[in-house]
């Protein structure tokens, strides 16, 4: 009984042992299958993976492109721009090395909580920029002050440059940050500090100016940080901008006008091209490339003499003496008067209670069309205007391209503006006075009501 007992249990154990080793050798091949299946079949795919946690693509901002006058004489180009970087894991402090950097360079209080700001939301190892233009000597005190500056760095790199500053300021606008409407899915708008033209020709030719990206391909390790580059590809800079300006006119031109608000247009009257173009009081372009301050903008927003404003271009202005063609041409076709009709000057014209004066205090005696014309006659073309009356002008003036008069919408009660009392009137439902045609002929030193 008993050797039968021990026949059994041996039995039974055998079993098991093999039901376990059964067990075991399935796990092992189910394992094995597992591990065949991700190492050789999905291979290609984990190591795709692999590389792209592993190698990082950045984008490369290109250089932007020069633009140069006629002669090739540069009117905007690139320089180089000193940047204090500070790194945040190279200093135990970093207010305390903020408070030694602020005795270099002025760091105001808004300025530090946007810098304490940035390093709580961004990895510490990642460099941030804390004041770009520094000029040389700044450089040279931080670099003489490093070892009390722990985390503080120089960096090189470039910015856009006006040479001639304010002067120049109308023909090419300037550049600035990129604002969130102004995203048009061009990778390149979205890297950190790039800017594009807001105004005058650094807008109109943006695209060519811009460039082509390049590209860095830079290894890093699990945690983000920067080992090596591996592969670089630069750039393509943006095209050069050659344009019609004489930049020796532009700046005689801009330099005579000085402080005074006024515009001044220098054409090639054989070729037409633009040989100057100027408007003061102007802007330091220079000034928004590298961000204005709230108290610089402020003086620029709210001058009453408009620096931001082309005034060659966007200015509006009573067209004065240079109308006096498109009356003589009315005038002419529907037989009003002939070239060879007199009429006298006297150096004023009395209509109602409204005097007229012509620029000339004595008056130019009698006059045909063409003394009237050769001599910018006031009072020749008060009359003319009379006789032909504003209808037959406002024909003219929209065959020639100039706009009907009556339907000219002209912002508010701004001097300079003639005749903005006609247009109040207008609107209201009153007729347009004859006092208003001869108005908007009239200089506004001319006239005296």
């Amino acid at each position: 009984m008993t050797m039968r007992r021990d026949n059994d249990r041996q039995q039974a154990f055998t079993r098991r042992a093999a039901l376990l080793f059964g067990g075991q050798l399935m796990l092992l091949s189910g394992l094995a299958a597992r591990m065949y299946y991700l190492q050789v079949v999905e291979s290609d795919r984990y190591r795709m993976l692999a590389e792209d946690n592993r190698i990082n693509f950045k984008l490369l901002a290109p250089r932007r492109g020069r633009i140069v006058d006629r002669f090739g004489r540069p009117m905007a180009i690139n320089r180089q721009n000193y940047r204090v970087l500070l790194t945040p894991e190279n200093t135990r402090d970093v207010e305390k090395t903020l408070d030694v950097l602020a005795e270099i360079i002025p760091i105001n209080d808004k300025e530090r909580q946007k810098i304490l700001r940035d390093i709580k939301r961004r990895r510490r190892f990642l460099p941030m920029i804390v004041r770009e233009n520094l000029d040389w000597e700044k450089v040279a005190r931080i670099e003489v002050n490093a070892p009390s500056l722990p985390g503080i760095s120089i960096d090189v790199g470039e910015t856009r440059f006006y040479p001639d500053g304010n002067l120049t300021a109308p023909v090419l606008g300037y550049i600035s940050g990129v604002a969130e409407a102004e995203q048009t899915g061009d990778p390149l708008l979205e890297l950190p500090g790039f800017r594009i033209g807001k105004a005058g020709i650094e807008k109109t030719l943006d695209v060519a100016l811009r460039g082509r990206g390049g590209t860095s391909q830079v290894e890093v390790n699990a945690y983000g940080r920067e080992i090596r580059e591996l592969e670089r590809v630069e750039g393509l800079q943006g095209a050069e901008a050659r344009l019609t300006i004489d930049l020796e006119m532009q700046k005689f031109v801009a330099e005579r006008l000085g402080e005074e608000s006024a515009s001044a247009v220098v054409l090639d009257v054989h070729t037409g091209e633009l040989l100057a173009m100027a408007s003061t009081p102007s802007f330091d372009p220079n000034a928004f490339n590298r961000g204005l301050t709230a108290e610089e903008w402020r003086e620029l927003s709210v001058n009453p003499r408009t620096p931001l404003n082309n005034k060659a271009i966007a200015g509006l202005y009573a067209p004065g003496s240079t109308f006096k063609m498109t009356v003589a041409l009315a005038a002419l076709e529907r037989g009003i008067i002939t070239p060879a009709t007199r009429i006298g000057c006297t150096g004023k014209v009395q209509l109602g209670d409204a005097t007229f004066h012509c620029w000339k205090k004595g008056g130019h005696g009698w006059l045909d069309l063409h003394g009237g014309i050769v001599n910018s006659c006031d009072s020749y073309f008060y009359e003319v205007a009379r006789r032909t009356g504003i209808d037959r002008i406002s024909e003219m003036a929209e065959r020639l391209g100039l706009g009907v008069l009556s339907e000219i919408e002209l912002p508010g009660e701004k001097k300079g503006l003639m005749p903005t009392r006609a247009w109040k009137r207008a609107a209201k439902g009153a007729a347009w006075s004859l006092g208003e045609t001869l108005g908007y002929l009239a200089p506004r030193a001319g006239r005296r009501a």
